[in-house]
């Protein structure tokens, strides 16, 4: 009888032969489409607040690694929605990746559909709005971006999604970064529930509600969440129930 390991190692092949032979996204970053695809609320049309957290593949050999992550926000009566989001090559010529900017929250990141994480509409949504750019603005790595293990995008998101556990964001185990702690190594999980010790991004293990149990090594995250049951991958995401 095949082990849990031998299983898991399958998933995991298995997985990776799909993503190479299925993966879309764009050939030329100039060209990549950047349009919504659908899944946030017309704003002319929604007068109360909304909250958003976003995933989507990186572009080029990035994206069979990993995905970049964003929070959107719209407060109630707003016409358009604001978009908080880490972008590394902001850095060539500016002292700071963090892009606060009005955009579609749905928008394709260079070609790529995004997933939706997390979603707050209605009552309350105001408040959250307001944690959430008091959090964007505290963000204590906007001068500095580094792909692996960390700070990215995903330790942004993985910052505002602790300062905010309303959301209950459970981040894919293809958002690498999403571990990094910096000089800390032991901090709440990157859903702002349970625990998480991490050792600068690459050697750690996280328990919560939300997450479930993962393990991360070198980066990699590999977990079991058993409600809804799945389990997580590198590479590839999650396998199982969406939440």
């Amino acid at each position: 009888m095949p082990t849990t390991l031998q299983f898991l190692g399958l998933c995991l092949v298995a997985g990776v032969v799909l993503l190479f032979v299925a993966r879309g996204g764009a050939a030329d970053w100039r060209t990549a489409i950047d349009e919504p695809v659908g899944l946030a609320p017309d704003p002319a049309t929604t007068p109360e607040a909304v909250v958003q957290v976003y995933a989507a593949r990186t572009w080029g050999w990035r994206g069979y690694i990993g995905v970049h992550s964003w929070v959107a926000v719209k407060p109630a009566g707003a016409r358009e929605y604001t978009v908080y989001e880490v972008i590394g090559w902001r850095l060539r010529y500016s002292n700071s990746a963090l892009a606060i900017r009005n955009r579609a929250p749905d928008a394709r990141w260079f070609g790529n559909e995004p997933s939706l994480l997390a979603e707050k509409r209605g009552p309350g949504a105001d408040a959250l709005i307001e944690r959430i750019a008091k959090a964007a603005r505290e963000y204590p790595y906007a001068a500095e971006y580094t792909m692996w293990p960390g700070p990215n995008s995903n330790t942004f998101t993985a910052w505002v999604a602790r300062a905010v556990p309303e959301l209950e964001v459970d981040l894919p185990p293809t958002a690498i970064g999403k571990d990094y702690l910096g000089d800390r190594i032991v901090a709440t999980a990157p859903s702002g529930s349970g625990v998480q010790v991490s050792v600068y991004g690459l050697l750690g293990v996280t328990a919560s509600v939300v997450e479930g149990l993962e393990i991360n090594v070198l980066g990699l995250t590999f977990g079991v969440d058993p409600y809804p049951p799945a389990i997580k991958l590198p590479f590839i995401g999650r396998l199982g129930a969406g939440r």
